[in-house]
């Protein structure tokens, strides 16, 4: 067995992480005055997504829905980040080009079959874990912005109620983030100097 082969596939593995650090989502790290990147992001949504199934009891598997999260935006090495907010075109564009980037990875990672079977599981939401994290993946950035005071909504000219139309069908896909939804929407209402831009 050739360990020297099994090193460098490692070693491609965590650039792609590297990588994947590199990628900058529209949203500003909290407190600060840069743009989050995808793995402080898949982070986070990994570590919600566990608080979540213990606190609210849900019969999901814990492997699956953290795997789900750790990978769900690994395909932005190779397609990018896209504005919540897009048209019906640029939705397809974003799916088209997602697809491409899995099956690089495919191809480029052989070995780690597991890693493009997930991605596709997730792309097709084919079961309850993978609509959790789609949904929390929706509502996560929502509680980040407004914990940094609306700065990133300003930036990028979002109302409530753009946020709403960008937000809540995707956000349904699971009863208990939904729930949540509703909450986090209740209490945005009352606080609508958040959307607006600061002079």
């Amino acid at each position: 067995m050739d360990r020297t082969s099994h090193l460098e596939e490692l070693l491609s593995l965590v650039a792609l992480t590297h990588s994947f650090q590199q990628i900058r989502r529209r949203i500003y790290a909290t407190g600060e005055d840069r743009f989050e990147n995808d793995a402080e992001h898949s982070f986070q949504l990994a570590f919600i997504a566990w608080y979540l199934i213990e606190k609210e009891g849900l019969a999901l598997s814990k492997e699956k829905a953290l795997t789900y999260a750790l990978c769900h935006d690994i395909v932005e090495v190779y397609a990018g980040d896209v504005f919540f907010h897009r048209s019906a075109e640029e939705e397809q564009k974003k799916i088209d080009l997602e697809r491409e980037a899995a099956n690089k990875l495919s191809e480029i990672y052989p070995d780690f079959p597991a890693l493009t079977d997930t991605l596709r599981a997730y792309e097709t939401k084919s079961d309850p874990e993978s609509k959790f994290i789609y949904a929390l993946d929706k509502l996560l950035p929502i509680f980040n912005i407004m914990l940094d005071q609306g700065r990133s909504w300003q930036l990028n000219d979002v109302s409530l109620e753009k946020l709403y139309e960008g937000k809540h069908a995707k956000i349904a896909h699971d009863p208990i983030i939904q729930e949540y939804f509703i909450l986090i929407v209740a209490v945005l209402k009352k606080n609508p100097n958040l959307f607006i831009k600061k002079d």
